[in-house]
């Protein structure tokens, strides 16, 4: 059983940071992609930023040069920094990580969400 714990969320002025954390625990025998999604009310759940298959970073258009997605393996977690936060930035974000939990099988997992509200 894999879990992932998200933090960070919160309201917070246009202009504004935020750091978002996700935790991993569990069996994982390694990680194939990490990443973060967002679904605002009434839109699409879409990726925000994610590591891929061989460490390359892929960003959304609209929070490129504003967000960092970055990780740190020796606490299996990732984050995304969100500078210069905008009123279209409001969503819940979502972790996921897809991982091999045997050499031969993968699963993804989602984290539990997070609000984030920015207000003009």
């Amino acid at each position: 059983q894999v879990q992932l714990v998200e933090s960070g969320g919160g309201l917070v002025q246009a202009g504004g940071s935020l750091r978002l954390s996700c935790a991993a625990s569990g069996i994982i025998f390694s990680v194939n992609a990490m990443g973060w999604y967002r679904q605002a009310p009434g839109q699409q759940r879409e990726l925000v930023a994610g590591f891929i298959s061989g460490g390359s970073t892929n960003y959304t258009d609209s929070v490129k040069g504003r967000f960092t997605i970055s990780r740190d393996n020796t606490k299996n977690t990732v984050y995304l920094q969100m500078d210069r936060l905008k009123p279209e930035d409001t969503a819940v974000y979502y972790c996921n990580v897809n991982v091999h939990t045997t050499p031969w099988s993968t699963r993804a997992y989602w984290g539990q969400g997070t609000q984030v509200t920015v207000s003009s």
